[in-house]
Protein backbone atom coordinates (compact mmCIF):
# COMPACT_ATOMS: atom_id res chain seq x y z
CA UNK A 1 0.00 0.00 0.00
CA UNK A 2 1.16 3.04 -1.07
CA UNK A 3 1.12 6.17 -3.77
CA UNK A 4 2.05 5.99 -7.22
CA UNK A 5 3.04 8.64 -9.84
CA UNK A 6 5.17 9.46 -12.27
CA UNK A 7 7.29 12.32 -10.13
CA UNK A 8 7.22 12.05 -6.38
CA UNK A 9 5.98 8.45 -5.72
CA UNK A 10 7.71 7.10 -9.00
CA UNK A 11 9.85 5.15 -7.03
CA UNK A 12 7.10 3.47 -5.95
CA UNK A 13 6.66 1.25 -8.84
CA UNK A 14 10.47 0.71 -9.09
CA UNK A 15 9.66 -0.79 -5.52
CA UNK A 16 6.59 -2.94 -6.68
CA UNK A 17 8.62 -4.25 -9.67
CA UNK A 18 11.37 -5.31 -7.95
CA UNK A 19 8.78 -7.60 -5.47
CA UNK A 20 7.28 -8.84 -8.62
CA UNK A 21 11.04 -9.46 -10.29
CA UNK A 22 11.49 -11.87 -6.92
CA UNK A 23 8.23 -13.66 -7.18
CA UNK A 24 5.89 -12.10 -5.28
CA UNK A 25 2.51 -11.50 -6.46
CA UNK A 26 1.93 -8.13 -5.75
CA UNK A 27 -1.38 -6.41 -5.26
CA UNK A 28 -1.16 -2.72 -5.23
CA UNK A 29 -3.77 -0.08 -3.05
CA UNK A 30 -2.80 3.43 -3.61
CA UNK A 31 -4.18 5.70 -0.84
CA UNK A 32 -4.84 8.64 -3.25
CA UNK A 33 -6.69 7.05 -6.13
CA UNK A 34 -10.34 5.98 -5.56
CA UNK A 35 -12.94 4.67 -7.98
CA UNK A 36 -16.57 6.69 -8.62
CA UNK A 37 -18.29 4.52 -6.01
CA UNK A 38 -16.38 4.78 -3.75
CA UNK A 39 -15.78 8.61 -3.69
CA UNK A 40 -19.93 8.66 -4.02
CA UNK A 41 -20.28 6.56 -0.92
CA UNK A 42 -17.63 8.24 0.84
CA UNK A 43 -15.21 5.67 1.88
CA UNK A 44 -11.99 6.47 3.65
CA UNK A 45 -8.79 4.52 3.67
CA UNK A 46 -9.39 2.46 6.10
CA UNK A 47 -12.54 1.20 4.19
CA UNK A 48 -10.95 0.45 1.33
CA UNK A 49 -7.95 -1.23 2.63
CA UNK A 50 -10.80 -3.51 4.74
CA UNK A 51 -12.44 -4.14 1.37
CA UNK A 52 -8.67 -5.13 -0.36
CA UNK A 53 -8.01 -7.28 2.69
CA UNK A 54 -11.45 -9.24 2.29
CA UNK A 55 -10.50 -10.02 -1.42
CA UNK A 56 -7.01 -10.50 -1.66
CA UNK A 57 -5.26 -13.41 1.00
CA UNK A 58 -2.11 -11.77 1.46
CA UNK A 59 0.77 -13.01 3.55
CA UNK A 60 2.15 -9.76 4.01
CA UNK A 61 0.74 -6.29 4.36
CA UNK A 62 3.63 -3.99 3.07
CA UNK A 63 2.74 -0.09 4.00
CA UNK A 64 5.48 2.42 2.12
CA UNK A 65 5.54 5.89 3.50
CA UNK A 66 2.96 5.75 6.31
CA UNK A 67 1.48 8.97 6.76
CA UNK A 68 -2.15 8.09 5.75
CA UNK A 69 -3.32 5.51 8.69
CA UNK A 70 -3.20 6.50 12.16
CA UNK A 71 -2.12 3.80 15.09
CA UNK A 72 -6.09 2.72 15.66
CA UNK A 73 -6.64 2.15 12.15
CA UNK A 74 -3.82 -0.10 12.17
CA UNK A 75 -4.24 -1.83 14.75
CA UNK A 76 -7.76 -2.22 13.37
CA UNK A 77 -6.80 -3.54 9.95
CA UNK A 78 -4.31 -5.67 11.77
CA UNK A 79 -6.78 -7.95 13.38
CA UNK A 80 -8.77 -8.23 10.52
CA UNK A 81 -6.02 -9.46 8.16
CA UNK A 82 -4.19 -11.67 10.77
CA UNK A 83 -0.98 -11.25 8.63
CA UNK A 84 2.40 -9.20 9.41
CA UNK A 85 2.36 -5.65 8.51
CA UNK A 86 5.61 -3.93 7.59
CA UNK A 87 6.19 -0.39 6.88
CA UNK A 88 8.89 1.01 5.19
CA UNK A 89 9.15 4.47 6.09
CA UNK A 90 11.66 5.95 2.98
CA UNK A 91 11.46 9.43 4.65
CA UNK A 92 14.08 11.08 7.12
CA UNK A 93 14.67 12.77 10.38
CA UNK A 94 12.20 15.56 9.56
CA UNK A 95 9.18 12.71 9.79
CA UNK A 96 10.45 11.22 12.91
CA UNK A 97 7.38 12.21 15.07
CA UNK A 98 5.05 10.98 12.91
CA UNK A 99 6.49 7.65 12.34
CA UNK A 100 7.22 6.99 16.29
CA UNK A 101 3.77 7.60 16.76
CA UNK A 102 2.41 5.18 14.06
CA UNK A 103 5.61 2.57 14.18
CA UNK A 104 4.34 0.50 17.18
CA UNK A 105 1.51 -0.66 15.62
CA UNK A 106 3.33 -2.18 13.35
CA UNK A 107 4.84 -6.24 12.98
CA UNK A 108 8.05 -4.29 11.69
CA UNK A 109 9.13 -0.81 11.10
CA UNK A 110 11.94 -0.49 8.12
CA UNK A 111 13.50 3.11 8.31
CA UNK A 112 16.48 4.57 5.75
CA UNK A 113 19.06 5.80 8.06
CA UNK A 114 20.62 4.83 11.02
CA UNK A 115 19.65 8.34 12.54
CA UNK A 116 16.14 6.94 12.45
CA UNK A 117 17.05 3.10 13.76
CA UNK A 118 18.88 4.61 16.81
CA UNK A 119 16.03 6.86 17.35
CA UNK A 120 13.28 4.38 16.80
CA UNK A 121 14.80 2.06 19.40
CA UNK A 122 12.38 0.89 22.35
CA UNK A 123 9.60 1.47 20.32
CA UNK A 124 8.34 -2.01 20.99
CA UNK A 125 8.56 -3.82 17.32
CA UNK A 126 11.25 -4.80 15.32
CA UNK A 127 13.35 -1.98 13.69
CA UNK A 128 15.42 -2.62 10.31
CA UNK A 129 17.69 -0.58 8.75
CA UNK A 130 16.36 -0.74 4.97
CA UNK A 131 18.82 2.00 2.87
CA UNK A 132 17.16 3.89 -0.21
CA UNK A 133 18.07 2.01 -3.67
CA UNK A 134 17.64 2.55 -7.27
CA UNK A 135 16.13 0.03 -9.95
CA UNK A 136 19.43 -0.48 -12.70
CA UNK A 137 16.97 -1.33 -15.77
CA UNK A 138 15.23 2.45 -14.63
CA UNK A 139 18.19 4.58 -13.66
CA UNK A 140 20.88 4.09 -16.43
CA UNK A 141 22.78 5.84 -18.47
CA UNK A 142 21.98 7.11 -21.76
CA UNK A 143 23.03 9.81 -24.62
CA UNK A 144 22.12 13.30 -23.55
CA UNK A 145 20.99 15.71 -25.89
CA UNK A 146 20.05 19.04 -25.28
CA UNK A 147 18.56 20.80 -23.05
CA UNK A 148 19.93 17.42 -21.15
CA UNK A 149 23.54 18.47 -21.75
CA UNK A 150 25.32 20.46 -19.07
CA UNK A 151 29.00 20.32 -17.09
CA UNK A 152 27.58 20.40 -13.91
CA UNK A 153 24.02 19.36 -13.46
CA UNK A 154 21.46 19.73 -9.56
CA UNK A 155 17.82 18.58 -9.64
CA UNK A 156 15.65 19.30 -6.94
CA UNK A 157 13.62 21.96 -5.22
CA UNK A 158 15.07 25.05 -4.44
CA UNK A 159 16.19 25.95 -0.90
CA UNK A 160 18.10 28.63 0.68
CA UNK A 161 20.82 26.43 1.49
CA UNK A 162 20.86 24.29 -2.25
CA UNK A 163 21.14 27.64 -3.90
CA UNK A 164 23.59 29.15 -1.71
CA UNK A 165 25.90 25.78 -2.41
CA UNK A 166 25.13 26.03 -6.36
CA UNK A 167 25.71 29.63 -6.36
CA UNK A 168 29.23 28.77 -5.82
CA UNK A 169 29.43 26.53 -9.45
CA UNK A 170 27.61 29.18 -11.71
CA UNK A 171 31.39 29.26 -13.80
CA UNK A 172 31.36 25.64 -14.54
CA UNK A 173 28.69 25.26 -16.50
CA UNK A 174 25.78 25.13 -14.01
CA UNK A 175 22.00 23.75 -14.93
CA UNK A 176 19.46 23.15 -12.32
CA UNK A 177 16.01 21.58 -12.39
CA UNK A 178 13.37 21.92 -9.87
CA UNK A 179 10.32 23.93 -8.89
CA UNK A 180 11.37 27.23 -7.19
CA UNK A 181 14.63 28.25 -9.22
CA UNK A 182 13.14 30.95 -11.34
CA UNK A 183 12.55 32.49 -8.09
CA UNK A 184 16.03 32.94 -6.83
CA UNK A 185 19.15 34.30 -7.48
CA UNK A 186 20.00 30.90 -9.79
CA UNK A 187 16.68 31.76 -12.24
CA UNK A 188 18.90 32.04 -15.18
CA UNK A 189 20.66 28.10 -14.75
CA UNK A 190 16.89 27.20 -14.47
CA UNK A 191 16.08 24.68 -16.90
CA UNK A 192 12.59 23.89 -15.62
CA UNK A 193 10.95 21.82 -13.61
CA UNK A 194 11.49 18.22 -14.89
CA UNK A 195 7.61 16.88 -15.07
CA UNK A 196 7.95 12.77 -15.26
CA UNK A 197 11.28 10.42 -13.77
CA UNK A 198 12.16 9.93 -16.70
CA UNK A 199 13.43 13.27 -17.38
CA UNK A 200 15.12 13.68 -14.47
CA UNK A 201 17.27 10.33 -15.32
CA UNK A 202 18.05 12.36 -18.56
CA UNK A 203 19.19 15.33 -16.73
CA UNK A 204 21.81 13.49 -14.53
CA UNK A 205 22.33 11.41 -17.40
CA UNK A 206 23.47 14.60 -19.27
CA UNK A 207 25.57 15.94 -16.72
CA UNK A 208 29.57 15.45 -16.72
CA UNK A 209 29.27 15.99 -12.63
CA UNK A 210 26.21 15.20 -11.06
CA UNK A 211 25.67 17.09 -7.81
CA UNK A 212 23.36 15.77 -4.74
CA UNK A 213 22.54 18.22 -1.85
CA UNK A 214 20.15 16.52 0.97
CA UNK A 215 17.35 18.31 2.14
CA UNK A 216 18.48 19.91 6.02
CA UNK A 217 16.77 20.53 9.56
CA UNK A 218 19.86 21.65 10.77
CA UNK A 219 21.70 24.98 9.93
CA UNK A 220 24.97 22.90 10.08
CA UNK A 221 23.94 19.81 7.65
CA UNK A 222 27.03 17.79 9.16
CA UNK A 223 24.96 17.60 11.97
CA UNK A 224 21.55 17.35 11.24
CA UNK A 225 21.01 13.39 9.73
CA UNK A 226 22.93 10.69 8.84
CA UNK A 227 20.59 8.63 6.28
CA UNK A 228 21.40 9.16 2.17
CA UNK A 229 18.56 10.30 -0.36
CA UNK A 230 17.47 8.20 -3.24
CA UNK A 231 19.99 9.95 -5.19
CA UNK A 232 22.97 8.68 -3.83
CA UNK A 233 22.51 5.28 -5.14
CA UNK A 234 20.47 7.01 -8.64
CA UNK A 235 23.08 8.99 -9.15
CA UNK A 236 25.93 6.38 -9.38
CA UNK A 237 23.44 3.87 -11.32
CA UNK A 238 22.74 6.29 -13.94
CA UNK A 239 26.76 6.44 -14.51
CA UNK A 240 27.41 10.27 -13.20
CA UNK A 241 30.65 10.68 -11.20
CA UNK A 242 27.92 12.03 -7.94
CA UNK A 243 29.21 15.12 -5.72
CA UNK A 244 27.33 14.42 -2.60
CA UNK A 245 27.16 16.68 0.89
CA UNK A 246 28.63 14.42 3.77
CA UNK A 247 26.05 11.54 5.66
CA UNK A 248 27.36 9.51 8.04
CA UNK A 249 25.87 6.60 6.95
CA UNK A 250 27.52 7.18 3.36
CA UNK A 251 30.77 5.48 3.49
CA UNK A 252 27.96 2.00 4.46
CA UNK A 253 27.07 2.16 0.51
CA UNK A 254 29.61 3.82 -1.60
CA UNK A 255 34.19 4.65 -0.55
CA UNK A 256 34.42 8.27 -0.45
CA UNK A 257 37.01 9.31 -2.73
CA UNK A 258 36.90 6.30 -5.00
CA UNK A 259 33.30 5.99 -5.56
CA UNK A 260 31.69 9.09 -4.74
CA UNK A 261 33.18 12.73 -4.32
CA UNK A 262 32.27 14.13 -1.03
CA UNK A 263 32.01 17.66 0.62
CA UNK A 264 30.74 19.33 3.81
CA UNK A 265 30.86 22.70 3.07
CA UNK A 266 30.80 24.75 -0.16
CA UNK A 267 34.24 25.56 -0.82
CA UNK A 268 34.92 21.40 -0.84
CA UNK A 269 32.35 21.52 -3.13
CA UNK A 270 33.69 23.89 -5.55
CA UNK A 271 37.03 21.71 -5.18
CA UNK A 272 35.23 18.29 -6.04
CA UNK A 273 33.33 19.61 -8.82
CA UNK A 274 36.22 21.38 -10.37
CA UNK A 275 38.40 18.51 -9.84
CA UNK A 276 36.12 15.93 -11.34
CA UNK A 277 35.71 18.66 -14.45
CA UNK A 278 39.60 18.73 -15.42
CA UNK A 279 40.65 15.52 -14.40
CA UNK A 280 38.36 12.80 -17.00
CA UNK A 281 40.23 9.67 -15.99
CA UNK A 282 39.77 10.39 -12.66
CA UNK A 283 36.05 11.49 -12.84
CA UNK A 284 35.48 8.34 -15.39
CA UNK A 285 36.60 6.03 -12.67
CA UNK A 286 35.04 7.48 -9.57
CA UNK A 287 31.65 6.57 -11.97
CA UNK A 288 32.28 3.75 -13.16
CA UNK A 289 33.59 2.46 -9.42
CA UNK A 290 30.13 3.76 -8.30
CA UNK A 291 28.00 2.33 -10.63
CA UNK A 292 29.30 -1.04 -10.21
CA UNK A 293 28.90 -0.79 -6.16
CA UNK A 294 25.41 -0.44 -6.32
CA UNK A 295 24.63 -2.26 -8.96
CA UNK A 296 26.24 -5.02 -6.54
CA UNK A 297 24.56 -4.25 -3.71
CA UNK A 298 22.10 -1.38 -3.65
CA UNK A 299 19.22 -2.19 -6.13
CA UNK A 300 15.56 -2.35 -4.80
CA UNK A 301 15.72 -6.14 -5.70
CA UNK A 302 18.49 -6.12 -3.08
CA UNK A 303 16.48 -4.20 -0.73
CA UNK A 304 13.33 -6.27 -1.48
CA UNK A 305 14.97 -9.62 -0.91
CA UNK A 306 16.70 -8.27 2.81
CA UNK A 307 13.01 -7.08 3.40
CA UNK A 308 11.38 -10.25 3.24
CA UNK A 309 13.89 -12.59 4.65
CA UNK A 310 13.28 -10.51 7.43
CA UNK A 311 9.98 -11.20 7.62
CA UNK A 312 9.91 -14.76 6.86
CA UNK A 313 12.87 -15.78 9.07
CA UNK A 314 15.16 -16.23 6.20
CA UNK A 315 13.42 -19.41 5.40
CA UNK A 316 10.01 -20.18 3.20
CA UNK A 317 8.86 -18.96 -0.57
CA UNK A 318 8.63 -15.68 -1.63
CA UNK A 319 5.07 -14.37 -0.04
CA UNK A 320 2.57 -12.31 -1.63
CA UNK A 321 2.39 -8.82 -0.70
CA UNK A 322 -0.18 -6.78 -0.51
Amino acid sequence: MTRFDEVLHAHNVLRRRALERLGCTVVSLDPARRGIMSRLRGHDLSDRVAQALDQQTPDLVLVIGGEDLDAAQVQALKRRAGVPWVIWHTGDLRSLAAIREVGRSYDRVAVSGTDLASALDGIGVPVQLLPLACDPSFHRPMRARAPYRANVVFVGNATPRREQLLSTLVEFGLAVWGYGWRKTGLKDYCRGELETAENYVRAYAGATVAVNIHHSIDPDPVRDARSCNERVFELAAIGSAQVVDFRADLPRYLEPGREVLVYQHADELRHAVQQALEDNGFRERVAAAGRERVLREHTYMHRMMSLLQEVKGGTGPAPQAS
